[in-house]
């Protein structure tokens, strides 16, 4: 009897670790802030997500702000547009989704704090299946694109 006892003891406790290692998990790199203006009514934040199975980013949450929403950005009629994506973004098993300016981005409504560079922005990032992921992403000024305008030898 004690023999059983004991397997039934092990067993109970590698399950709960078996059920852990079977979760699925979403790494969250590079996360960044732009920075903005004092007064600004609003600021963006970029991340890179790798979905270990597939999955969705639904919700980003944060207390800088008074509200976080993913956003996307498009251009049409040479007018730029950004919109809230209800649907948030899909996150392919084992490629990574860039969350970056121009494109899919999370938008921090109502700072609470200046978006100044050194500031730091904790994102609590919530994911369809995976545990939700909290990050602390530094406020950056934004990098500026190459100059792709011939400069005529000078």
């Amino acid at each position: 009897m004690k023999p059983f006892l004991a397997t039934l003891a092990v067993t109970a406790l590698a399950v709960p670790s078996l059920a852990a290692a079977a979760l699925p998990a979403v790494k969250v790199t590079d996360a960044w802030c732009r920075a903005a203006p004092k007064g600004a009514l609003a600021g963006g934040c970029y991340v890179t997500l790798t979905a270990s199975a597939d999955d969705r980013l639904v919700a980003v949450e944060t207390t800088a702000a008074g509200r976080a929403e993913i956003h996307t950005m498009s251009m049409a009629g040479g007018v730029m547009r950004m919109r809230q994506l209800a649907d948030g973004v899909a996150l392919p098993a084992g490629k990574p989704v860039a969350l970056k300016p121009g494109a899919e981005h999370l938008m921090l409504i109502g700072p609470k704090i200046a978006l100044t560079p050194g500031a730091k922005v904790a994102l609590t990032l919530r994911f369809k299946s995976a545990p939700p992921v909290t990050v602390t992403a530094p406020v950056k000024t934004a990098p500026t694109p190459a100059m792709s305008m011939p400069m005529g030898g000078h």
